[in-house]
């Protein structure tokens, strides 16, 4: 984000206080959604409990042209309408809620860097398996984003978030990758947030920070979205200290919204058994 749109930002959000009817909007759970948008969405869901900020979600077919930067999830709290993560941080920063606010400026650029990390490699690895994998893209892909709509929308639209998707790989030099060498850049990036977090409760010691947001949320989609195989969710399996940080998370910030009947992160589509 510009230094001009996060003045902005800062501006608008600090007229008035977080709200108690603060909505998220995503695709529909059981029909839609994919891995990368469910990841985005726990995401952004883990950072707002993380900040105890009351936050509703509600499923639209046409969520992502609601959206203002045409991608998933947004909020819509007062008359302000802010997608993804890193504008959301922002937001809530201007309203005085910060998960950040005790770091010095070397963690902060630390934490910036594993979040592009994040963002550069699973984020693009989701992409690329929903995309650009011909087994995925049949079975899974293709009826989950085209189910809301009728016949020739549903090809239509398809068809040009794939063309879109296949151009961005193309772009970033992803295009002529195979299954194999995604599997093992995810590997080498769990790796890498292995090896940070250590046997830290979170990545930087007793308390989470949007970067543990970030990677909770596609670490745990992952984890408990049924693919095609099991190949992605086994790369994040061996190492033991991601698994015990999601289950804490879990643990943390969501179990007790459960008891109380709000959905919580393991409700998304095709899943396989929570992580505890």
């Amino acid at each position: 984000m510009s230094l001009a749109a996060e003045a902005y930002v800062s501006q608008i959000a600090a007229a008035d206080p977080w709200p108690e009817n603060a909505t998220l909007y995503q695709p529909l759970k059981d029909d839609q959604i994919l891995l990368s948008d469910c990841a985005s969405s726990l995401a952004v869901q883990a950072y707002l409990r993380m900040c105890r900020l009351p936050i509703r979600t509600r499923c639209r077919p046409n969520a992502e042209y609601m959206s203002p930067s045409g991608k998933v999830p947004f909020v819509h709290v007062g008359n302000q309408v802010v997608s993804e993560l890193g504008p959301i941080v922002q937001f809530t920063k201007a309203k005085g809620h910060s998960l950040s606010e005790g770091l010095d400026e070397v963690q902060r650029a630390e934490m910036k860097a594993y979040m592009e990390l994040v963002n550069n490699m699973l984020l693009t690895a989701e992409l690329y398996i929903q995309w650009c994998d011909e087994n995925t893209v049949a079975e899974i892909t293709w009826p989950r984003y085209s189910s809301p709509y009728s016949w020739p929308l549903n090809h239509i639209l398809a068809y040009q978030k794939q063309w879109e998707v296949k151009r961005k790989m193309a772009a970033i030099g992803w295009a002529g990758k195979s299954l194999a060498q995604v599997y093992e850049d995810v590997s080498l990036c769990c790796q890498a947030l292995s090896q940070r977090l250590g046997t830290q409760p979170y990545f930087f010691n007793k308390q989470p920070t949007e970067l543990d947001a970030l990677v909770f949320g596609h670490l745990f989609t992952i984890l408990t979205t049924q693919l095609t195989t099991s190949e992605l969710s086994e790369k994040i399996k061996n190492y033991g200290n991601l698994l015990a940080f999601c289950r804490r998370i879990e643990h943390n910030f969501f179990e007790e919204h459960n008891r109380e009947g709000d959905a919580g992160p393991a409700s998304h589509f095709p899943k396989s058994p929570s992580l505890i």
